[in-house]
């Protein structure tokens, strides 16, 4: 019999560190034997949802589609990494619901930081009213109400990050089948912040 698989859903701003924590976390469970795909959610609007633009309805439909996949790579024993800004609480929430195995990771940093760290210049040309729906300046991102784990990339490293999110996927791996919300797993966040820190 195959083992269980699972959801690992990481959401956050653009930029906090949500794909490189996935493909750390990935090459960890590839190793230690587990099946695993990751979904990111820039390839897979570039694939799969090509034809959708950013408003709250087309979104709300990327983040949908993209759940389809991960439920039904899931049922099959996978490991699922999906890492996608997913900005709007209710459909997380639908998704939640909707795939047996699922944990949530929210990728905190501030946007002022996310500034700071963009190549592109992005963020400072949408705090200056230049960019139309970009989310956490001139979209909103919801923040989840209750997240199995929070990582906080303007004060954790890579390492510590991905650190914590295996802990709380390794109890689930090990753990029996549930609904919703994992079973057996509480909330997991950020030590208080330290002097410094590595970007993600």
């Amino acid at each position: 019999m195959s083992a269980p698989g699972l959801t690992i859903w990481l959401t956050g701003l653009s930029g906090a560190g949500k794909s490189t924590i996935a493909t750390h976390v990935a090459g960890h469970l590839v190793q230690k034997g587990h099946r695993v795909e990751v979904l990111d959610g820039d390839v897979v609007r570039q694939n799969l949802s090509a034809g959708l633009g950013y408003s709250k309805a087309d979104r709300d439909t990327n983040i949908r589609r993209i759940g389809f996949v991960a439920d039904l790579l899931t049922r099959h024993g996978v490991v699922v990494l999906v890492a996608a800004i997913s900005p709007y609480r209710e459909v997380r929430d639908e998704v939640r619901h909707k795939i047996e195995r699922f944990v949530e990771v929210y990728v905190s940093c501030p946007v002022d930081v996310l500034a700071e760290r963009d190549p592109k210049g992005l963020y400072r040309r949408a705090l200056a009213g230049e960019l139309d729906h970009f989310t956490g300046v001139s979209d909103p991102y919801e923040v989840p109400d209750a997240p199995e784990v929070v990582v906080d990339s303007s004060v954790e490293s890579v390492d510590e990050s991905v650190a914590r999110v295996l802990q709380a996927v390794e109890r689930l791996l090990t753990a029996g089948r549930g609904n919703g919300r994992a079973p057996g797993l509480t909330q997991s966040r950020p030590a208080a912040p330290g002097p410094s820190s590595s970007a993600i």
